[in-house]
């Protein structure tokens, strides 16, 4: 297995909120990260959702989304060469009204343990870029209007 996890702390819980928003806004994830030329989405941003996307310069990748939790935590999985590809991306409270944005890839299946450390920091690399212009991006976002539907806790 190979993994990698980067964060950034955020100092206002309406960052976070922001972010979700822009996390579930798949067909927008590329205002924020430069590295996407094109990105689609099957069915709503919920557990099974396939979301194809085109890195810049290179072929789409296929992703499922496998884990969803409101606001909180989604992790998706794509398979390359038999090797599968976790990415959590992760809002996790900090207390009072801080918050802190994880991302965290796992490379595991046969020979991740060789391949891993050779494709995984190509895929990586640009994250501290990304997150920082997601969370730019999350404090010139306003608010979600109070009377905004909240959706199910866990899906």
């Amino acid at each position: 297995m190979w993994t990698y996890e980067h964060s950034i702390d955020l100092d206002t819980g309406a960052q976070a909120t922001a972010i979700w928003r822009l996390w579930a806004d798949v067909d927008n994830w590329g205002s924020w990260n430069r590295d996407i030329e094109r990105i689609e989405i099957v069915g709503p941003f919920a557990v099974g959702a396939e979301i194809t996307m085109t890195p810049a310069g290179q072929d789409p990748i296929r992703l499922r989304v496998v884990e969803l939790i409101e606001g909180e935590l989604f992790v998706d999985e794509a398979t390359i060469d038999g090797l599968t590809l976790c990415t959590m991306h992760h809002l996790a409270r900090t207390g009072g009204n801080h918050a802190r944005v994880v991302y965290r890839m796992e490379v595991t299946g046969p020979g991740a343990d060789r391949i891993g450390p050779q494709i995984g920091p190509a895929i990586t690399a640009d994250w501290p870029d990304t997150m920082a212009a997601l969370v730019a991006l999350a404090a010139s976002t306003p608010p979600a209007p109070p009377d905004a539907a909240a959706a199910p806790t866990r899906r």
